[in-house]
């Protein structure tokens, strides 16, 4: 008997499994990094997944992918946005939160949830690595340290810098050119933490602050990161024990809903389409790292046809 469900959330750089029974139960979860998207990737997470769990694939009665390559993986059911996975599993996870934080290795999201984990709004930011894990691995490399050693070195920052730039290639040249300086890479990685916080922040604010935030995302691994953020909402997180597995625990309970469908809410594939519609027209819109402000100004069917999607969902929440 097929008594499990899957969650995969196959993203940009790390690739995540969740198993649950038919109760939602976790049975195991599993870490992948990859380096960029592949399938390679994914296959270690789902095996990992699989040989903890003491299952075997045959025993999987649905499976639900989530993040950049969803629609690579033939062994999904069916896939959704990460929008909507990360909403779910951040409140499957943090039930009072209201507000989701999601800085991942391309993207940095923030959704306004309800408290079933339905997605109410949400923004985000994906033109450019700006304050992501990219980012971040950039930035080690250019300063020569691991990418485990930076929330700690960053905390024993002495004096604000200013970083000008936020993206990845430009803020490399930037932060060489103060090393150069003699500036310290404490210092350094002070200012860069706490440029991506005003970033993120400025994201928050598109959205509201509705309530108690949680963070997700293998950013929120970083102390620096959180610790920043922390400081510019004056405002504390709330940090899930495994922040990196929000989106995959999403797509499993979605699959579970699925598979049981007479039980909770089964997102609709016209929801998601709307989501996905909005996500197109936030890519549309962002001006790129030098700016083209007049991107946002010109009309579009392809923003007005998106828009009007949205809108559609937000009147059925």
């Amino acid at each position: 008997m097929k008594s499990y469900v899957m969650g995969i959330d196959f993203g940009s750089t790390t690739a995540k499994t969740v198993i649950l029974d038919l109760q939602g139960r976790m049975l195991s979860s599993q870490v992948a990094h990859m380096g960029a998207v592949s399938g390679e990737g994914v296959a270690a997470a789902i095996a990992g997944a699989l040989d903890s769990a003491g299952l075997a694939q045959a025993d999987i009665g649905r499976t639900v992918a989530t993040g950049y390559g969803r629609r690579m993986l033939d062994i999904a059911d069916k896939n959704y946005t990460e929008i909507t996975c990360h909403a779910r599993g951040a409140v499957a996870m943090v039930p009072q939160a209201r507000v989701v934080i999601d800085i991942g290795g391309q993207d940095s999201k923030v959704i306004a949830v309800d408290a079933q984990g339905l997605v109410m709004q949400f923004t985000m930011n994906d033109r450019c690595a700006a304050g992501t894990g990219k980012f971040f691995e950039v930035l080690a490399r250019a300063m020569q340290i691991e990418l485990e050693d930076m929330g700690d070195l960053a905390l024993q920052a002495k004096q604000s810098l200013k970083i000008s730039s936020m993206c990845a290639t430009f803020a490399e040249t930037e932060v060489i050119s103060l090393l150069a300086e003699g500036q310290s890479k404490a210092d350094i990685l002070g200012g860069v933490h706490a440029a991506v916080a005003t970033r993120t922040v400025g994201l928050v604010g598109r959205v509201g602050r509705k309530g108690p935030i949680v963070m997700t995302g293998g950013v929120a691994r970083n102390k620096a990161a959180v610790h920043y953020i922390e400081e510019a909402l004056d405002e504390k997180l709330i940090l899930p024990a495994t922040p990196q597995i929000a989106g995959a625990l999403g797509a499993a309970l979605i699959g579970l809903d699925d598979y049981h469908s007479e039980h909770g809410y089964v997102p609709s594939a016209s929801d998601d389409d709307a989501l996905e519609a909005q996500m197109a027209l936030d890519k549309a819109c962002v001006p790129g790292c030098k700016g083209v402000p007049e991107l946002a100004a010109r009309p579009s069917a392809r923003r007005d046809n998106a828009a009007a999607l949205w809108k559609r969902i937000q009147s059925h929440l």
